[in-house]
């Protein structure tokens, strides 16, 4: 029989901490490239090394949570999820914002020194309230109304999410809620019909798809039988999304109005508000399928590319590696959705898997956005590209998944499983 510390080194999820330290070490060298330019800044040409500092305190915190116990996160879930939401109710009175995020108030700030974004604490927090909420309703749901605690739960962070101005958090915290109550067994009909209003909302803007789209879920309502209030509530819903969403477009700052207007088409304000994707678009196109090369990116190095070490890395590797480097770091994110996904599946229970598949699917949201926002796929939003973008509250929280993820597959291999047998 093998001694325990044999079975404690072969419980440790190898394909899952190399693909994260492949992404981490990827991200490295495009913080350290975005500072390449041929204007010099200090600020800039230093934030790989204090990116580095963040990934050595990540790791440090990694190597901490994987010495605990799921049990151990499944009990701090309230207490983590009550000190985030108090740091995001902080944010409206110590909030302050920067880069393409100047008018949110992401960073708690005192005295003037940036302390964190209590949002990526809060996604984690949320994730594991989620979870734990989720896990403990063990009768199959078959109604939305049977849904108001796990919406709640995710409502109260998502409200002051959005009082701070931050929209790509807030469809962070989105993508969580479908994504788990998805993994927790929800039938599809159920989710869709609960996504229903904000989808009219959406689609309000243009009669004919609108019209479409609520025949359609009429047919869904008839189908699927909800409760009668709860299928006229839907339905009366729907039809004030559809009314609501011409009042709000009047009611929008012009500013606000143009965002809108340059995701659909960026020349509209190519020197204003269309600039960054425009300039990001050239960049990737520009890279072709082998890149520029490591550091000799020419967007990049004349300061054409906005917030290149933050929201537009992405647009550094598109640059310098080309076509050949896209595909690699997709190929990366793509691996760690994967492991992640099976890790939700061999999980012992269902708090850590659904805290298995929640994490995963917070990485996969903001991937397709950031990524999205970089090619004008998606509105521009701020919001950062995992392992990749500047930041060390985003880095340790990253990692801090990772090291749950890890607690998680090796609790859920067992014995047998790390044997091999």
């Amino acid at each position: 029989m093998a001694a325990p510390g044999i079975l404690r080194r072969q419980s440790i999820d190898v394909p899952l901490l190399v693909t994260a330290l492949l992404l981490t070490v990827f991200g490295l060298a495009m913080v350290f490239s975005a500072g390449q330019t041929d204007m010099p800044d200090k600020g800039l040409e230093t934030l790989w090394q204090r990116q580095l500092a963040f990934f050595g305190v990540a790791m440090a915190a990694t190597w901490v949570i994987t010495r605990g116990s799921v049990r151990l996160i499944e009990w701090s879930a309230w207490p983590l999820y009550l000190m985030a939401c108090i740091m995001l109710l902080l944010l409206q009175f110590l909030g302050s914002g920067a880069g393409t995020a100047a008018s949110t108030k992401q960073w708690l700030t005192i005295g003037g020194v940036r302390l964190g974004q209590p949002a990526e604490l809060a996604k984690l927090a949320t994730t594991f309230m989620l979870a734990r909420v989720l896990a403990s309703q063990r009768d199959t749901v078959t109604s939305m109304r049977e849904l108001w605690k796990p919406l709640f739960v995710v409502a109260v962070p998502w409200v002051l999410v959005l009082a701070t101005k931050d929209l790509g958090t807030a469809l962070t915290f989105i993508g969580i809620c479908f994504a788990m109550l998805f993994w927790a067994g929800v039938p599809w009909p159920v989710l869709l019909m609960l996504a229903s209003p904000g989808i009219s909302l959406v689609l309000a803007f243009s009669t004919g798809v609108w019209g479409a789209w609520f025949l359609i879920l009429v047919a869904l309502v008839l189908w699927y039988r909800p409760y009668l209030l709860e299928g006229v509530v839907l339905v009366v819903a729907n039809v004030v999304m559809g009314v609501v969403a011409p009042l709000l477009w009047d009611k929008l700052k012009p500013y606000q109005q143009q965002r809108f207007l340059v995701f659909l088409d960026p020349s509209v304000d190519a020197q204003g508000s269309g600039y960054n994707v425009i300039q990001s678009q050239v960049a990737i196109g520009s890279g072709g399928l082998f890149g520029k090369g490591f550091t000799l990116g020419s967007q990049k190095r004349l300061n054409f590319l906005p917030e290149q070490q933050t929201d537009f890395i992405f647009s550094v590797v598109g640059e310098e590696l080309g076509f050949v480097g896209v595909v690699v770091a997709l190929s990366l994110f793509l691996a760690l959705f994967l492991r992640s996904t099976r890790i939700a599946v061999r999980a012992t229970d269902a708090f850590p898997s659904l805290v298995a598949f929640g994490l995963m699917s917070a990485w996969f949201v903001h991937v397709m956005v950031n990524v999205g926002m970089t090619l004008n796929l998606m509105p521009v939003t701020g919001i950062p590209l995992p392992f990749f973008s500047y930041g060390g509250s985003f880095l340790l929280v990253s990692w801090l998944a990772v090291a749950v993820l890890l607690r998680i597959s090796a609790e859920g291999r067992g014995q047998a499983d790390a044997l091999g047998l």
